[in-house]
């Protein structure tokens, strides 16, 4: 690991060299910081936590939780404009989910982490080039609805990038080490390359794609690199009795458990986008695909007769793909007046070492959203939005509909000793929310800060369909019995604003 930090560290410092030999009029020392900020508060008289539904599926809305980060720019040779002068800039991103009195992390600081760190250095070796060293987050805009960003490349990764930018050509490519986000103390070395392409075909419509690698190398004798262990049938390992079927069939081989056997994994995604707009009513309109095969886990750990066992998990867990299809579209139906954002998201979770048992790998779900923006004057926005959404489990029932489904796996497939978790395969759930904005900016359903004071309301055929403390094991139940709701309302005073 020193190692690699040296060679990073000697890489940046030969960036900064070059473009101060290169430029040493340039003016140095200008410092920007932007950050991002959401707080609410969301009195949940039904027993919640705060939020309307389980996750954004229904609209981002009402669905997430308190946020803030801030991004730190200091600008080391300020980049002139229409020049081909060297430049180079530091950046720091500093991120986390939790503001005190609004979560039950309380806004203490180990609910935070630097998520992003690099230097950026232009017109350094080529021209019309941006190297970046550090982390390499990049992607190919958003679906604002959901929160979400499937064409995106490089969140786990730290190494180096080149961009290339001139007239319609966005052009990237870069090469990093994916390792610590992906085994975290766990760590071990998984060498990833990856780029994308996108074009501007004139002032209405962008193209592009791209992707990404991952690959973690067989090394003998490393107990993090990637193993798999023999003889090992999944349902043994769902419900974690891998050792003692072992013992039950060797009972005379009690210290011989099986050795792991090294192995090597591979991950990566492809991403596709399409955006045009400004045509007519309609300001812009993006379309992603998102294909990734996720990478296997690493092992889980068993305890037989008061001794601890690990077994290695790769084979079991190497067939995990994703498909995710989103669209968002900007309508300015009345300039001034009426704004509609109108958002649909479909996916896809496939796991080809499990068809037995219900897992958020073995799922497909679909959603739309329809957000209406009226503007009463310039300030004082009415705001009404409706979702639908429906989630299928594809290796039987995963949802809980009624209150006594604790005791009911009806016609999922057949498992005495449950490996199923409720009494449905499908969830259907739908949102709507209404209520005033007060944006001092003016008309925008993006435009920030805005203040809004809101009421949401949720129904879904499965019970307790929300964050809670409800019931939902057998042992509770003796002590606290269940509750039969489908429906639930949330009303929300709530911030959020980029500056």
């Amino acid at each position: 690991m020193s190692e690699s930090i040296l060679r990073r560290s000697l890489i940046l410092s030969g960036l900064f060299a070059l473009s101060a030999a290169s430029a040493p009029d340039a003016i140095a020392g200008r410092a920007e910081v932007g950050g991002y900020f959401r707080v609410s508060a969301r009195p949940d008289l039904q027993g919640g936590n705060g939020r309307l539904g389980y996750w954004n599926l229904y609209g981002r809305l009402m669905n997430e939780g308190s946020y803030a980060a801030v991004e730190m720019k200091f600008d080391v040779l300020e980049r002139q404009p229409l020049a081909k002068d060297p430049w180079t800039s530091l950046h720091l991103r500093i991120e986390g989910g939790s503001v005190s009195n609004a979560d039950a992390g309380n806004g203490y600081l180990n609910n935070y982490r630097v998520s992003q760190l690099y230097a950026r250095a232009g017109n350094v070796l080529l021209p019309d080039v941006t190297w970046q060293v550090g982390t390499l987050d990049m992607f190919m805009g958003e679906l604002g609805m959901y929160d979400m960003r499937p064409a995106q490349i490089f969140f786990d990764t730290v190494g180096l990038s080149a961009r290339y930018e001139k007239g319609p050509v966005d052009l990237l490519l870069g090469v990093g080490d994916s390792g610590y986000w992906q085994r975290g103390a766990s760590y071990h070395a998984m060498p990833t390359a990856g780029g994308y392409l996108r074009m501007r075909l004139g002032s209405h419509v962008e193209l592009g794609g791209g992707g990404q690698y991952r690959f973690q190398p067989m090394t003998e004798g490393h107990r993090f690199a990637p193993h798999n262990t023999p003889g090992v049938a999944y349902e043994d390992y769902l419900r974690q009795e891998v050792t003692e079927r072992w013992f039950e069939e060797n009972p005379n081989e009690l210290r011989d458990f099986p050795n792991p056997v090294p192995t090597s994994a591979q991950s990566g995604q492809l991403i596709g986008y399409l955006g045009f707009g400004g045509l007519g009513p309609l300001r812009w309109n993006n379309t992603f695909v998102r294909y990734e095969k996720m990478h296997p886990q690493l092992s889980t750990t068993e305890t037989y007769e008061g001794t601890s066992y690990t077994i290695y998990t790769n084979d079991l867990t190497d067939e995990r793909t994703m498909l995710l299809l989103g669209n968002e579209m900007q309508l300015r139906l009345i300039p001034q007046r009426l704004d509609v954002v109108w958002a649909a998201l479909y996916g896809q979770h496939q796991d080809g070492d499990n068809d037995i048992a219900p897992s958020d790998h073995d799922r497909w779900y679909a959603s739309t959203v329809l957000r209406t923006q009226i503007y009463l004057n310039d300030t004082v926005h009415l705001l009404v939005e409706s979702s639908v959404a429906r989630e299928v489990s594809l290796n039987g029932n995963a949802y809980r509909e009624h209150a006594d489904s604790i005791f009911a796996s009806e016609g999922g497939l057949p498992d005495t000793r449950g490996l199923e978790y409720g009494d449905t395969d499908t969830r259907d759930t739908w949102q709507g929310k209404t209520g005033i904005v007060f944006n001092p900016l003016g008309p925008g359903v993006y435009v920030r800060p805005s203040l809004r004071l809101l009421y949401g309301v949720q129904h879904s055929n499965q019970n307790n369909a929300f964050g809670s403390a409800f019931v939902d094991t057998q042992d509770q139940f003796a002590d606290f019995k269940s509750v039969e709701r489908h429906w639930h309302h949330l009303g929300s005073l709530e911030m959020e604003a980029w500056f």
